[in-house]
């Protein structure tokens, strides 16, 4: 899509902050109004259509893109959503441990345990940790206070939830991020933490790198985005 507007502005609207383009308002591909309840993220994404060269390309618009997902499909029912995002606290990373080589157990141990520790006390639940990568499950309690965690998100917040989750294969260490317990930089690295381990003893493998770095990109606009929600 070329691009066809030259001023972009901020409108304010019924539920918070719409977006305009020479005055008409941004819609999303569902047809509703582009609104967020939130200045700061309002901001970031008339920052990205501002951004816009003479060609539109939406890979460089993902806050646009996450508001396009709150609204279409994360607000007609956010429950629905979030069980999805939830039930990934059955089979959560940080509860797979490796069992070996003894470097790698090690440096597990140092980065992975504290977050443990956090969602221990935070929720108040016990988690099954598992040494290889056969599925045990967790205990019914603590799958049932983490669903409820991610249920009490607002869509917005769910919307960047997902991503993150996805991307990094652990709830836990989704919402210490969120929570404010770990940077999102160090949250993508942990959640990697085999990945970046192998590189560093085999070497990088060019493909492998490209494509770490695109969901390393991808997991900091998620990042980014909630933290905005929340301003």
């Amino acid at each position: 899509m070329k691009r066809f507007w030259k001023e972009v502005t901020l409108a304010d609207e019924p539920g918070g902050h719409g977006i305009r383009l020479d005055g008409r308002p941004v819609r999303t591909p569902a047809r509703a109004l582009l609104v967020v309840p939130a200045l700061p993220l309002a901001d970031a994404i008339a920052g990205e259509w501002r951004a816009q060269g003479d060609e539109v390309d939406p890979r460089a618009m993902p806050l646009t893109g996450l508001a396009n997902a709150a609204i279409d499909r994360v607000m007609p029912d956010p429950v629905a959503f979030a069980m999805p995002i939830a039930a990934y606290g059955e089979t959560d990373l940080l509860c797979y441990c490796a069992d070996g080589p003894v470097e790698l157990v090690a440096r597990q141990q140092v980065l992975w345990d504290p977050l443990l520790a956090w969602a221990t006390r935070r929720y108040d639940v016990a988690f099954t940790l598992v040494t290889g990568i056969m599925h045990r499950p967790q205990p019914p309690a603590t799958v049932a206070r983490l669903t409820e965690a991610v249920v009490a998100r607002s869509p917005l917040e769910l919307a960047g939830l997902q991503p993150l989750v996805t991307i990094g294969g652990s709830l836990i260490v989704a919402l210490a991020m969120i929570e404010g317990e770990i940077a999102a930089k160090a949250a993508f690295d942990i959640t990697h933490l085999d990945e970046l381990w192998q590189a560093e003893q085999w070497g990088e493998d060019a493909l492998a790198t490209e494509a770490r770095a695109a969901r390393r990109r991808d997991f900091l606009a998620a990042a980014r985005f909630v933290a905005l929600a929340g301003g």
